[in-house]
């Protein structure tokens, strides 16, 4: 779903691991980590983990990207949500994103 979702940007790369993300990028030689935030809960915890992260890997440096205001109540436990009550969801998700997870709560709901 994510590189359907990135397709059209050819300078991003996704790719899956295990272990800590600061640890991953490191390996792959990576200085920056990108994180997304929605609201001030959020600012706390990318904090401590940006912290936490210097502290483990000082050459990766985190930045943080606060979310528009159309898109800070979004989140994916409200997606889910939505969805397993029967609402649309593809105002908030690409359409494959949507299909999908519609197929999954349907799913589990059997």
């Amino acid at each position: 779903m994510f590189r359907r979702a990135l397709a059209d940007l050819p300078q991003v790369e996704i790719s899956a691991y295990t272990g800590l993300t600061v640890s991953y990028a490191s390996k792959i030689g990576a200085h920056v980590l990108v994180r997304g935030l929605r609201i001030g809960a959020d600012y706390e915890y990318e904090r401590e983990m940006a912290l936490m992260n210097r502290a483990m890997q000082p050459d990766v440096e985190t930045v943080c990207l606060m979310s528009s205001l159309e898109q800070q109540f979004i989140s994916s436990s409200r997606i889910k949500e939505i969805a397993r009550l029967g609402a649309e969801i593809g105002s908030f998700v690409p359409s494959h994103v949507s299909a999908a997870v519609v197929a999954r709560i349907g799913d589990q709901n059997q």
